[in-house]
């Protein structure tokens, strides 16, 4: 169950705590509007709130162990102008004064900024920062010179306790970008690519992006892919600024959660769309989010799963397995004198999640551990 009141949960000391911001995407343009023109972007003003983030997280008397940036950390609108590089070193210099490390997910916009080989070698990657990966996955020593300029200076540094186990060394040679980390015993964070399986970050003549392109056409007849299918209800997914997770993808997670069920730990997912059609508008979802939930409600260690994406936010909690969903609400179109972050402190038995501006006070309960 989850309620918006934490003065119903007694006072006691977060086992440890982490901040959450999604869908910055900056850009040093003016304000503009989303592809409707119903919802208004603010577009410098992103960066002002990315900082009355940090500046909350490293005053708090607690402070946060980690970051999770929920992907869209620039607007594409940089490419056009080639401030994509410039862009992105001006919001990962806000975040490096920060008090904690960074985890990023991969959203549409990563993709229209930059190439998928790119970003596996860019400071985005947070598995190249966190934990001793396994053999076969991506090492910090493949980080090379170039679009995204990777900094000795990372303020990704790993924090002590903290470790996580790379997808790559279930799929060798892979370029899938998921992975897990434990920041505290008992409890797992995994990283999911919504983008593995899309027509976004793959190359025309690649068979993934061949794929991709026959799933999509099934659904959307439109000459822009970018325009929903006609039909209303959750078809409408079936757009180019979203994606999917590769059955290659599916089968890590249930390795990893099947894991986790072993050792009755806690699992929060991460993810850029959400995969639940209740905690989100349709058009926003994952392509294929029936074969993640299947993967999810096979197991009993999930208590959450956490996207942006949607702009507007949502929540729901699923009734069968008692797993919460939640959407955050997106920085880049907040208004600037509101704001769009959360601090999540975490028991034995619950998440809290404190919001700030448009982001709603929840307490998240966990649900019953299932064999």
């Amino acid at each position: 169950m989850t309620t918006s009141r934490m003065d119903d949960c007694p006072q006691q000391t977060p086992l440890f705590t982490f901040g959450v911001i999604a869908d910055i995407q900056y850009a040093d343009i003016d304000d503009g509007y989303n592809f409707t023109r119903t919802r208004r972007r603010y577009y410098r003003s992103s960066l002002k709130l990315l900082r009355n983030a940090r500046e909350s997280w490293s005053e708090s008397a607690v402070k946060p162990e980690f970051i999770l940036q929920l992907g869209d950390i620039i607007d594409g609108f940089n490419k056009g102008q080639d401030a994509s590089d410039r862009a992105l070193h001006t919001v990962l210099r806000e975040f490096s004064s920060g008090p904690a490390e960074l985890h990023h997910v991969w959203g549409n916009h990563e993709f229209y900024n930059f190439s998928r080989s790119a970003l596996l070698h860019s400071q985005l990657n947070s598995s190249l920062h966190h934990g001793s990966l396994h053999s076969g996955s991506l090492h910090p020593d493949s980080l090379h010179s170039g679009s995204l300029h990777p900094d000795s200076s990372s303020p990704d540094s790993l924090h002590p306790g903290s470790s996580s186990r790379g997808l790559g060394a279930q799929a060798p040679g892979s370029d899938i970008y998921a992975y897990s980390f434990s920041p505290c015993p008992g409890f797992t964070f995994v990283v999911l690519d919504a983008y593995d399986v899309s027509l976004l970050g793959r190359q025309e003549s690649s068979e993934q992006y061949s794929q991709a392109m026959d799933l999509i056409k099934q659904y959307n007849t439109n000459e822009d892919l970018n325009c929903p299918p006609l039909i209303e209800g959750l078809q409408r997914r079936f757009t180019m600024f979203n994606g999917g997770f590769s059955k290659e993808q599916l089968d890590w997670l249930d390795s990893i959660l099947s894991s986790a069920d072993e050792k009755q730990e806690r699992v929060t997912i991460v993810s850029h769309l959400p995969v639940h059609p209740r905690s989100t508008d349709p058009i926003c979802l994952a392509w294929n989010y029936e074969q993640l939930l299947a993967v999810v409600q096979s197991h009993g260690s999930v208590v959450c799963f956490m996207a942006g994406h949607d702009h507007e936010g949502g929540y729901h909690q699923d009734t069968d397995t008692g797993v919460h969903h939640v959407t955050f609400e997106g920085v880049i179109e907040t208004p600037p004198d509101s704001n769009a972050f959360a601090t999540v402190s975490v028991y034995k038995d619950r998440m809290e999640l404190k919001g700030r501006g448009r982001i709603a006070d929840r307490v998240l309960l966990f649900p019953c551990l299932r064999s």
